[in-house]
């Protein structure tokens, strides 16, 4: 089954597409059949009803095998499918603090942030002044110090504190991740 205009799949070049003078055959059902020129190789596949594609485009003489092209393809949409389906996509959770926050307040957002860790997400606390409440840098080592606390159990904090304008950042990661 041959295949006309350009290659669907760019990844593979198939049948009259392969352009090196030899290559290596391996048949459909895996076993190597040896080296064999482009031509010869091209119609044991049109023999069998298949295609030759063109595994192994590296090596020398390249590696093709005779298989039906379709199938193929299709086995690999679906093998990439299912490496897409166990990935783990990690997003990065904002819980915002004033340095004046209640204490009932900062619970709420303490265990806020415990819920987006169970989840397997980063949580970046942002503490945000306005005006001169910026000077009392000391509010804010006692909120990451209770902060800490809290969450030592189910994460640890990624780096150290940063700063821009007025704001201070501190990220935390869940324990398992930590390599």
């Amino acid at each position: 089954m041959s295949r006309g205009g350009a290659v669907e799949n760019r990844k593979f070049r198939i049948n009259q597409f392969i352009k090196e003078p030899e290559v290596r055959l391996i048949d459909s059902d895996g076993t190597m059949i040896g080296i064999f020129e482009t031509a010869e190789a091209l119609l044991k596949a049109r023999a069998k009803g298949l295609d030759l594609v063109e595994i192994s485009p590296q090596a020398t003489p390249p590696v093709c095998k005779i298989i039906n092209f379709s199938k193929f393809r299709y086995e690999l949409k679906r093998k990439e499918k299912e490496i897409k389906k166990k990935q783990k996509v990690s997003h990065i959770k904002e819980v915002r603090i004033r340095p004046r926050i209640s204490e009932h307040d900062l619970e709420v957002k303490i265990k806020r942030a415990r819920e987006f860790i169970a989840g397997g997400d980063k949580v970046q606390f942002t503490f945000m002044f306005l005006g001169r409440e910026i000077r009392h840098k000391d509010l804010i080592i006692k909120l990451l110090d209770k902060i800490k606390e809290f969450l030592t159990d189910v994460a640890v904090p990624e780096g150290r504190t940063s700063s821009l304008s007025s704001k201070i950042f501190l990220v935390f990661i869940p324990k398992k991740r930590v390599r």
